[in-house]
């Protein structure tokens, strides 16, 4: 069984976007209520026009509850990108706890197939590629990236540099997670030809960089 924490261990340097952190069941459950509220709100009319008064509308909350979580409208996205994003990475771990890894790329392809997954399943989860267009900081797909490395070094032992491995599979999370944010953009459940593409260029790619490395290391 692949070793799962390696995609799920936290990072205490990343920045929280959250005011207040709740230490209640309570403020928990307020919490949640105010991030489905902006996750509706967001899949119905784009991020672009989330405020925090709608969020406070939609939540049947005062506006006083939203600004004792997030300071404005962009914390609130913040917040909602840090929820999905740590969704994505459980869904990722359990997918990869139930694949016996006969090669490298299972766990590339669990990755993509949990990306496209939670965009059917997850709302708001499109915050998770929209809103680097609004914020310039905390960009998760490179420390997504470094987690994809240590597992590969991990499971498969690759010659290759870490820094090297990374910065592959960094871009190939981008060429991925925009393809897979366009099939979305074009069909709710999923343009499947674009689909089918980011798949097939992400294992090109890979495969021109890294496949020769990583695939010897296995099997020696």
């Amino acid at each position: 069984m692949p070793n799962v924490d390696l995609i799920l261990g936290a990072d205490p340097s990343r920045r929280r976007s959250v005011r207040t952190e709740p230490t209640q069941r309570r403020s928990t459950q307020r919490l949640d209520a105010l991030l489905d509220a902006a996750a509706e709100i967001v899949d119905e009319s784009g991020f672009e026009r989330l405020t925090t008064q709608m969020v406070a509308e939609r939540a049947g909350a005062s506006i006083g509850t939203v600004y004792r979580y997030f300071p404005d409208r962009v914390a609130v996205l913040h917040a909602l990108r840090e929820r999905s994003v740590r969704r994505f990475r459980e869904r990722v771990a359990d997918d990869l706890e139930r694949t016996e890894l006969a090669s490298w790329w299972e766990i590339i392809d669990v990755s993509l197939e949990a990306c496209a997954a939670l965009y059917r399943d997850e709302p708001g989860f499109s915050v998770v590629h929209a809103a680097r267009r609004e914020t310039a900081d905390g960009d998760i797909e490179p420390e997504f990236a470094h987690r994809l490395a240590s597992l590969i070094e991990a499971e498969f032992g690759p010659d290759v540099e870490q820094a090297e491995l990374r910065f592959r599979l960094g871009v190939a999370i981008e060429l991925g997670d925009a393809l897979i944010s366009r099939a979305f953009e074009r069909h709710e459940a999923g343009d499947e030809r674009y689909l089918a593409e980011a798949k097939r260029l992400v294992h090109a790619y890979l495969s021109e960089h890294l496949g020769e490395a990583i695939a010897s290391s296995a099997a020696a």
